[in-house]
Order: structure tokens, then sequence, then C-alpha cells
């Protein structure tokens, strides 16, 4: 299937040919379906906190936080085009066809953040009595402003009245609001590498304002999704799809693969949050409250269980044991495997030593409006316990009538809303791929040149490739997950 050629060019990438057969034997034999026992719901799954509650955890959070106790680091994935942001428009643009969404964009223009900008851009071409067609090229394309070539984080989102601000510099403030350990912000942003440069220019020209601003230190760092982490592209038949040159396809494997970035980062607690999904200042209450209750609520788990563990080395007794079983089905809601009761004291040791000694996260969830995704559920592992996990539609076969009725019956959506302990109780940095489904990738039907072809995305960061983490999930109010997913979504209230 490869040849001599083939086994360089994986070398080169940073791969080796174990693993691009393990991706083609994927293609082949395809990944199993995830098996749901039921959809995780408030008291079953999901935690509802009390005012009462939020107030505890964020009191303990702030305190450890405004003490230098513990870092605190906010990871935003921002390596996404804004094309499909511009679908519409890009049909308009290159094919003439409308639809109700390219009327709208047209005929509310001047509410939009980027509005001046577009105007200056069009430099000597009168945006008031422009067609169309030349307004929507000043927009798409470099001749103007270039968007439709940009990622999200830089394209201007919200208007204020000094001035006009990018989904980055709206993760900036929020990061002053709720990762400010000591005064000190770390923001990781993951970014393609052509558009690393216009990234790191907007940091440079906008950083001394918010630290001024906020009276805080900014610490940015970036990182690219790795070609290492890339799969290999197949044909219909399952055999290496080729370029013109005769070379390999490998493919950008989904947000999957910043695994890899995420495991080189060194931080107490990790904020995760997509680059899309913010809001203006007016609207932001809610989101610094549920940031804070989430990491607080990671932080007191987190001691529990660093207690369970330097018990379980002092001693094993049946009082103990029983303590932790009842822990983790009532509170992580991890059910062990058919048989556990007649297991020996050691074995039932060594069973929740191994289930203690892992990451933790809490998953903000939000109430189902209907919006495609992943959601909160019960689920088997391979190991024969039950656990929470956070479940794609391409992981649940709709075939089976079952199946099918517990994932259309879920009350709430993962809007990418997580807290991470990424350290064990001896403060070392977990393995975090040692922790992930191989099992949970993905096969989607793509082109190239013309030519129907096959790609595999790595196990997604919030589903398989935290599968097995501790868990938690917490209903977080539905104002805290506002993404841009078309260019028209700024124009909805929550972003004006």
């Amino acid at each position: 299937m490869f040849i001599d050629n083939d086994l360089t060019q994986i070398k080169e990438r940073g791969s080796d040919i174990n693993t691009v057969n393990e991706q083609v034997s994927y293609f082949k034999n395809g990944f199993p379906f995830l098996q749901l026992s039921k959809a995780a719901t408030v008291g079953d799954g999901i935690i509802r906190l009390t005012d009462d509650q939020i107030s505890d955890v964020i009191a303990e959070f702030d305190k450890k936080a405004s003490e230098g106790d513990i870092s605190l680091l906010k990871f935003v994935p921002a390596s996404g085009a804004a094309t499909r942001m511009f679908k519409s428009l890009f049909g308009f643009l290159q094919d003439g066809k409308k639809d109700k969404s390219v009327d709208e964009f047209f005929s509310r223009l001047p509410e939009f953040a980027f509005f001046e900008d577009l105007r200056t851009a069009m430099d000597g071409n009168d945006i008031n009595v422009a067609d169309e067609k030349t307004i929507a090229s000043y927009f798409l394309t470099t001749k103007g402003l270039g968007y439709g070539e940009l990622p999200k984080g830089l394209l201007k989102f919200h208007n204020y009245q000094d001035r006009s601000r990018t989904p980055l510099e709206e993760h900036l403030v929020e990061g002053a609001k709720y990762a400010n350990a000591g005064s000190s912000v770390q923001i990781h942003f993951t970014v393609s590498p052509e558009h690393r440069d216009k990234f790191e220019k907007l940091v440079v020209e906008v950083l001394p304002s918010y630290q001024s601003e906020f009276g805080v230190r900014y610490i940015v760092s970036f990182s690219e999704q790795s070609s290492a982490t890339d799969t290999i592209a197949v044909n219909l038949d399952n055999t290496p799809f080729r370029e013109k040159d005769g070379t390999l396809l490998f493919r950008p494997a989904g947000h999957g693969a910043l695994l890899e970035n995420l495991s080189q980062l060194d931080a107490d607690i990790i904020f995760i949050k997509n680059i899309d999904n913010v809001v203006p200042d007016r609207i932001k209450g809610d989101t610094i409250t549920y940031k804070k209750a989430l990491a607080g609520i990671v932080l007191q788990y987190q001691k529990r269980i660093f207690g369970y563990l330097a018990k379980l080395e002092e001693n094993t007794d049946s009082s103990i044991l029983q303590e932790l079983d009842g822990f983790f089905k009532t509170e992580l809601c991890v059910v062990p495997p058919n048989g556990f009761d007649s297991w020996t004291d050691e074995k039932k040791k060594e069973y929740f030593v191994q289930k203690l000694d892992r990451p933790l996260r809490a998953c903000g969830m939000v109430k189902n409006q209907g919006e495609p995704g992943g959601g909160p559920f019960w689920a088997e592992n391979a190991d024969g316990s039950s656990s929470l996990q956070i479940v794609e539609s391409a992981q649940v076969d709709v075939d089976n009538e079952d199946q099918n009725s517990i994932f259309k019956n879920s009350t709430h959506f993962n809007p990418v809303d997580l807290v991470c302990a990424v350290k064990n109780h001896n403060g070392e940095l977990f393995e975090l791929k040692k922790f992930r489904d191989p099992l949970t990738g993905f096969i989607t039907a793509k082109s190239k040149d013309g030519k129907d072809l096959k790609a595999q995305e790595l196990p997604g960061l919030w589903n398989g490739s935290m599968a097995d983490w501790n868990t938690l999930f917490v209903e977080v109010p539905l104002l805290t997950f506002n993404p841009v997913k078309t260019v028209n979504d700024l124009l909805r209230e929550q972003h004006q």
C-alpha cells in the first residue's frame, strides 16, 4: 500500500507508519458506536447550583486566585476560518444568488461593528450609493477588508463608544474578569500558521490599553495545530488518496488534534471556550459568574479526590471503599462494571485509585434549544463501567430505535464551556493522551480536485479526547452561549 517515498513523507511529518496504518484500519472497519445508557438530566448527571452554592464556590475560587495559590490559564481554539460565516454572501458575489440573509445583511449594514472599517476600505467608493456586489467584494476579498479569508478571532464583532472589539479582544477582557491570578492573566490561542502573524500583531496593538484598563499583566501565547496530528485521506475503496504529484494527502484532524496543544500547557486550572462565543460587556455577567463557579466546583471536587487518594494510601478498610462507591455513583456519576460487589477489597482499591487519579473537568450545559451538536449522556465504557460523556450525533447508532430515542430526548446541549484540572495529587501534569478513547473518531466525506475522498477526525477535544476524565456536568444559563455561526448572528440583540 505504501512505497518508500510514502514512508519518508510520513516520517517528515512527524508521524509514523503504525499510526497511519491504524488510521487506514478505522476507514476500513469504521468506529464503533457509543452505547448510551440514558440522557443526563438535572438531578441525574447534571448539577443545578443554588444561589448559595454559587456564592460559596466563587468565594473559594476568588480567594485562591487573588492570593496566587493557583495558576490559571484560558485556552481558546481560534484556528477556524470564518469562511462559513459568509456562505450566502459568497454565493451572491460569485453567482448573484440572493436569499433573505443577504438582503438583511445589506439592509442593516450600518449596525455591524465593521461598518466604519468597510467604509474606509472602500476608498473613493461611497458605501451609501455603491451597488451591493461592489460592497460584497470590498467586504469579502483582499481588495478591501478581506473578511472572507480571515479567522473569526480577527473580525470586528462588537461596537463600544470608544472602539469596536474583535473576539480576541473580548477574550482578553473575559480573561481579566475570571482568569486573573494575582493580577496575571494567561491566555493561549490555537491559530492557523497563515494567520499567526496577524494575531500577534493585533495583540501587540491592543494589549497596553487592556492592561491599563484592568490593572493586569497579560501573558498571551499561541500554538498551531501540529502537522503530525493530521490524518491520512483515502479513496472510497480505502486506498490512500494521492495528490497529482503522487504524494499522500493528509488533512487536519479536527479539534481533537488540539489535545496535543492542550498537553503542552502548565496551569492548575484551564478554562476552555470557543473563539466565537463572546458577548458585549453589558451581558458578560452570567459568563463571568458561571466560569468562576465551574472553577470553584473543580477545586472543591479536586480537594475531595486528593483526600480520598491519601486515605487509600494509608489503609483499605471496607468503610472507605463503601464511601467511595457512593461518592462515585452519586457525585462523580461513575457506575462500576457488573460483578463489582463480588470483587476483593484489593481489586476494588485498584479500581478506585485508577478512577480517582485522572484529569477532572466541569462542563457547563445549557438547555437544549434545538442546536446541532453534542450533549450530556450516561454512556458505557470499554472497561464495563458507565460514566458521563459528551456525545456527538456521529457517535450514536441512530438506526437503533432505543439509542436514537435516548439521543433525541436529551434536555441539554454542550456549548463548549469547560474548566479543567490537569494535574495529579503530586502537582504533576497528567499525560492527557492516556485518557482519550481512540475509538471515538469520525469519518467524513470530502473532495479534492473534483475527486471524492474520505477524511478522518481524531476523537474530539471535549468528547473522545476527554472520555476517560472525571466529569461534572453543571447547568449554566443560555445567555452564556452566543456563538456566531453566520455574519447575521451579529445582528442579534445579544451582540448589539
